[in-house]
């Protein structure tokens, strides 16, 4: 069965497929949530091991130390991927720019090396020669094929450093924020088991919104994610007990 697009509307289609896109940020957002979690509820953790019969932190010093813990943490990792991207976006067009001015200074030597490139992905010697003739009259798309097959560096012309850096930080404060609540919420002295349930139930949730964005399956997404955090939080948990 065949779809037929009028001009229009493969342009709509082409233009849709860059849109914004959570899989798109799905590593931000995974990133900045696991870290988030993990992180605040690594200072619960960590108070909650230190405490004996006469050593009592007060409710507030644990919300203390848990919200600068997370709006620093928050702020600088979503800071870090900004500089981040664009650090690459810097060194990218500095590559690109090299390419190009050795495709209009020294073709042939860059005609070779694409000829190399193409029989190595399984191409004849004539098709390769053929593609590469095709790609010298188009030298931005020339270097832009170096660039990926030549130097194997994968462009982030269109990775947005604000979008990524909000989504990272974002996520990290949302998700950060469950270990704390607890604390917020009640007075009950079984706070630190119910943020362990809030901690966990949160992990499943986002072990959940990898499954939903990705291959892997559920159990695979889920029970990393689970493991990774539960062992992170283990041992903060262990440290704390240090210093009764």
């Amino acid at each position: 069965m065949k779809f037929k697009y009028t001009e229009k509307e493969f342009q709509h289609h082409i233009e849709s497929e860059h849109r914004f896109s959570l899989s798109g940020y799905l590593k931000e957002i995974v990133y900045g949530a696991s870290d988030g979690i993990v992180t605040t509820f690594a200072v619960v953790a960590g108070f909650t091991g230190a405490q004996s019969g006469i050593n009592q932190f007060p409710v507030v010093i644990v919300l203390i130390f848990g919200f600068a813990n997370l709006l620093a943490d928050a702020f600088s990792m979503g800071l870090g991927n900004v500089l981040s991207i664009l650090a690459d976006k810097d060194v990218y067009k500095t590559e690109r720019d090299k390419e190009l001015y050795e495709i209009k200074n020294n073709p042939e030597f860059e005609k070779k090396e694409t000829i190399y490139i193409l029989k190595k992905k399984g191409f004849t010697d004539n098709q390769a020669e053929k593609i590469t003739e095709i790609y010298a009259s188009n030298p931005m798309y020339w270097a832009d094929f170096m660039m990926r097959y030549e130097l194997e560096m994968p462009t982030p012309e269109h990775e947005n450093p604000v979008l990524t850096g909000l989504a990272t930080f974002s996520s990290f404060i949302i998700f950060g924020f469950v270990p704390l609540i607890p604390y917020l919420l009640t007075t009950a002295d079984s706070k630190f088991i119910i943020s362990i349930f809030f901690t966990v139930i949160s992990l499943v949730l986002l072990g959940v919104l990898r499954w939903k964005v990705t291959t892997q399956t559920l159990l695979r997404s889920v029970g990393e994610i689970v493991l990774l955090g539960s062992i992170a939080a283990a041992i903060a948990y262990f440290v704390g007990t240090l210093f009764r």
